[in-house]
């Protein structure tokens, strides 16, 4: 059984999509390793725990609040 050829979504080059492939099924393994090692790099940002502390506080509120 062959598998289904696709056209990567970057670099527009074609790829077999195999079951084992790592990344995204719209990129070649190329372009979702180049992408794994960047997403690994990434330090954390003050911002998103800003973010999420805002979030926990807000739906907390929701599902606390007393309704007179």
């Amino acid at each position: 059984m062959a598998f289904p050829i696709r056209i990567c979504a970057i670099c527009s080059e074609e790829f077999e999509l195999r079951p084992d492939k790592p990344g995204f099924a719209n990129r070649c393994p190329s372009c979702s390793v180049e992408e794994d090692k960047a997403s690994a790099h990434r330090p954390e940002n003050q911002r998103d725990s800003e973010r999420d502390t805002a979030r926990r506080t807000a739906i907390r509120d929701l599902l606390y609040r007393k309704d007179g």
